[in-house]
């Protein structure tokens, strides 16, 4: 059932958060709770099982991180506490954002689990008796499969992006790890949509659930100027690099369509002197984390990637996304656009089109229902508005 929970707008204002939790927050930098939190919180430390319906960059994390965290018996050596991402970046951000709440409470251990790393460098954190495990579901069902995990103890478990883990194929493995927890688990969904699958899983396996939906207002949808730049397939490098030199972003995603082009577009680009990197899916974990930390600090300005290997990477400054290529599918434009406008930042997303390419954006477009600011290039090389002034004004 609907409900519009208790409207609180200050951490310091929630009922039962204890002083550790409030000063991690504040060495955060977050006082006001976003709407996702100010209606998740209480119901969470009730215990209550929970669909929440809300946009990307919403906060979810410490709306649920908070409530674990309270939860959590430092002196129960098992674990209590279980968070399903569908991908190793997601994983890996969200274990960092726990770490970073449980940064004044002594004793907290947090384990992060995931393929692409050694299981011998995971058996070294599960031996010092996690309380609280992060995890793809894969991985996860591939410790518990060895016997290197339990989670008969589990009192929360939170299934984060569950419609984007379950149109991953997920299904199964997730229904074996739910059906591995006590029956009297709290669980709890955090989705941007509703599918077949995630009210499946919520049919199945929750009881009595308050369903929380956020919508994407004005306040929480990302701050993203689109535009769409009419081009030719053979002028699509050079219609790049013209944005690229226009130095008004600083921090760019690059979207291609496959590995093979991404990885010859960013050498091409290394070439001809730029700062760039790339992510792909044949590239070994240790890699990706690599290129990500290098991204993050600002060790090169420039990430050319694919939509998989793109999943989850969630990189707060990013000025700018531009798709080289057109996505094939609907969803994964709005996943690549996503990746800039965060933390309440305005964000600029490019578009290369090309002619044959112009049905396939119709279809986009009617998704999204959102136009697009049409751009060309006119005789004279210069990027203009329909009206003919430059788009950049300095170049």
């Amino acid at each position: 059932m609907p409900t519009e929970g208790l409207q609180i707008t200050k951490f310091s204002e929630a009922a039962d958060l204890s002083d550790e939790i409030l000063k991690a927050v504040e060495k955060m930098g977050f006082s006001e709770m976003t709407p996702v939190q100010a209606k998740t919180l209480p119901l969470m430390m009730e215990g209550r099982d929970l669909i929440a319906i809300a946009p990307t960059g919403t906060g979810k994390t410490c709306a649920f991180g908070i409530p674990m965290l309270e939860y959590v018996n430092l002196k129960d050596k098992r674990v209590q506490e279980l968070v399903l991402a569908p991908t190793r970046e997601l994983s890996l951000q969200i274990t960092d954002e726990l770490r970073a709440l449980a940064r004044y409470i002594p004793g907290v251990r947090i384990a992060c689990l995931y393929g692409g790393q050694p299981i011998t460098k995971q058996l070294s954190q599960l031996k010092q008796c996690p309380q609280i495990v992060v995890a793809t579901p894969g991985r996860l069902l591939d410790h518990m499969n060895r016997g290197n995990i339990r989670l008969d103890s589990v009192h929360t478990m939170v299934l984060d992006e569950a419609d984007e883990m379950l149109n991953m194929g997920f299904v199964k493995d997730v229904t074996k790890i739910i059906e591995a927890t006590p029956i009297e688990r709290q669980l709890v969904l955090f989705s941007a949509t509703t599918n077949q699958d995630v009210m499946t899983i919520a049919w199945k396996y929750q009881q009595d659930p308050v369903e929380i939906v956020i919508p994407a207002t004005k306040e929480n949808r990302p701050q993203i100027t689109q535009y769409v730049i009419a081009t030719e397939r053979e002028h699509k490098y050079e219609h790049l690099l013209y944005l690229l030199d226009s130095d008004v972003y600083q921090r760019v995603m690059v979207f291609v369509n496959t590995k093979d082009m991404t990885q010859r577009l960013c050498k091409r680009l290394k070439d001809a002197g730029y700062p760039a990197d790339c992510l792909h899916g044949d590239m070994r974990q240790s890699a990706r984390n690599e290129v990500m930390q290098a991204y993050r600090k600002g060790k090169f300005q420039i990430l050319l990637a694919t939509d998989v290997a793109a999943r989850g990477i969630d990189v707060d400054d990013v000025e700018a996304v531009i798709n080289y290529d057109l996505p094939n599918e609907n969803e994964y434009y709005l996943h690549r656009i996503g990746r800039t406008g965060r933390a309440k930042k305005h964000g600029v997303a490019f578009t290369l089109l090309t002619y044959t390419e112009s049905v396939r954006f119709d279809a986009i477009l009617k998704y999204i229902m959102a136009k697009p600011v049409p751009l060309h290039f006119n005789d004279m090389g210069i990027l203009v508005t329909e009206t003919g002034e430059p788009f950049f004004e300095d170049m």
